[in-house]
């Protein structure tokens, strides 16, 4: 599970990288943009015409990019998060709690974010399936929206399927009396 998580998420990486290399490329042509609406055309209107007939101004629908892009990434990191405890939590009680508490608070918690991810990966789904039915599009791009959600559902999948996998070993660690996966965030009782 630990392999396939980071696998995801290298992936939901590499599509953030690349929504921040969009994003930049994109402000930059915006700015570039304006220049050569505003004092170059002025002072060099023959450079200003060439570069504005050649494109330079920002990504079209870079906005409708990063909305799809960020929130497959998110998901793609939830599965990574989930199994190594990554989550924030608050111990300020918590460590003074006997080993044997604190397990089955572990549980708890691991089974309440299993249900929660199914459940989010269930309503991205249902949203996935409307979105395709109804043939809705982005404003700019023209692509349809459901395939935004097709990614953001792979990732909550993925995430889901950790999460019962998390809960299932964080149930036989309660049942056994010990811990079977330490945590590489947290302390690992």
């Amino acid at each position: 599970m630990q392999n396939a998580a980071s696998i995801i998420a290298v992936i939901g990486g590499l599509v953030l990288g690349s929504l921040i290399i969009i994003t930049c490329v994109s402000v930059l042509g915006r700015a570039l943009n304006g220049m050569f609406h505003g004092w170059i055309a002025e002072w060099m209107p023959g450079l200003s015409t060439w570069a504005l007939d050649m494109g330079v101004g920002p990504i079209t629908g870079d906005f409708e990019l990063v909305e799809a892009g960020v929130a497959f990434a998110v998901f793609a990191a939830l599965p990574l998060c989930q199994v190594n405890s990554g989550h924030a939590s608050v111990d300020i009680l918590a460590n003074s709690f006997p080993p044997w508490l604190d397990r089955l608070l572990m549980m708890i918690t691991e089974i309440l974010f299993a249900l929660v991810l199914i459940l989010i990966a269930w309503r991205l789904f249902d949203g996935m399936l409307s979105k395709r039915r109804y043939g809705e599009t982005t404003f700019l791009l023209q692509f349809p929206i459901w395939w935004a959600y097709a990614l953001s559902f792979s990732g909550a999948v993925m995430a889901a399927l950790t999460g019962v996998y998390m809960a299932l070993v964080r149930t036989a660690e309660f049942l056994l009396g010990h811990r079977i996966i330490r945590d590489e965030l947290g302390p690992g009782l």
